[in-house]
């Protein structure tokens, strides 16, 4: 089950969907769900529905709503093709961390007064450029955040990087779980450490798994480097991780 919705916020309007278990009764736990830098379109709208239906409302936003409404990619082309890439390159660009701080802002004012959502503390997770997203939410609003999730993460920590969410983690609360494919050129081992050191130093309770054989964006059905082995994987981690925090 899923409905289209509008969210007001500081630079806009962010179009997104909440997703939610057939037979829901009644206000659920909710999740944060932020896609890849392809946006939204049906192999996360699966993933949304699968997470939803362990027992969540999963709020999915549309990361590039000041550049286009709804899905970016056109239908019949991949987000990794020439002349779509560079477009998504372009949106990306523009998602700041200051940018993103008023989208947080704007997506937990939300959560609070929409009847699918039960009061308490959310899930977040991201993937590729997005799992910085999700820990740099959890940093900044660490009352709200009970656990965070990233897969195939991307730069998360670059040593010449002031504004690497690695220099913030000192506030974050939450459960910290991320899945790293370990042929990944955008998250080589050196900056997996100093993910790790960070966290460590901060007294983070968190995870780090590294998915043998995966390669970047492993749980994306659309792209060439799909594992259903660790997609189904990180399926596994991700109820774990929320079952346990939420």
């Amino acid at each position: 089950m899923s409905r289209a919705i509008d969210i007001p916020a500081a630079d806009g309007s962010i179009d997104a969907y909440i997703v939610t278990p057939d037979n829901a009764a009644g206000p659920l736990p909710a999740v944060v769900l932020f896609t890849d830098i392809g946006s939204l379109r049906p192999c996360y709208h699966e993933k949304a529905q699968r997470i939803a239906d362990n027992g969540y409302a999963v709020l999915m936003p549309n990361l590039y709503y000041r550049d286009a409404a709804g899905t970016v990619v056109p239908k019949g082309k991949s987000f990794r093709d020439p002349d779509v890439r560079p477009t998504l390159l372009e949106y990306a660009a523009r998602l700041t961390p200051e940018a993103q701080t008023r989208d947080f802002a704007a997506l937990l004012s939300y959560l609070d007064n929409e009847a699918e959502f039960a009061h308490g503390k959310v899930g977040v997770v991201g993937y590729c450029m997005t799992g910085a997203f999700a820990l740099r939410m959890a940093a900044q609003h660490p009352r709200h955040v009970a656990a965070v999730a990233g897969f195939h993460s991307a730069r998360l920590a670059e040593a010449d990087d002031p504004d690497s969410p690695v220099h913030g983690v000192d506030t974050i609360e939450a459960r910290v779980y991320f899945g790293h494919a370990d042929q990944d050129a955008l998250l080589p081992p050196e900056q997996i450490a100093r993910m790790d050191e960070a966290l460590a130093h901060a007294g983070v309770h968190f995870t780090t798994e590294l998915y043998k054989g995966a390669a970047h964006g492993f749980t994306a059905k659309d792209a060439p480097s799909y594992d259903a082995a660790a997609d189904a994987l990180h399926h596994k981690r991700l109820a774990m991780l929320l079952e346990e925090a939420l």
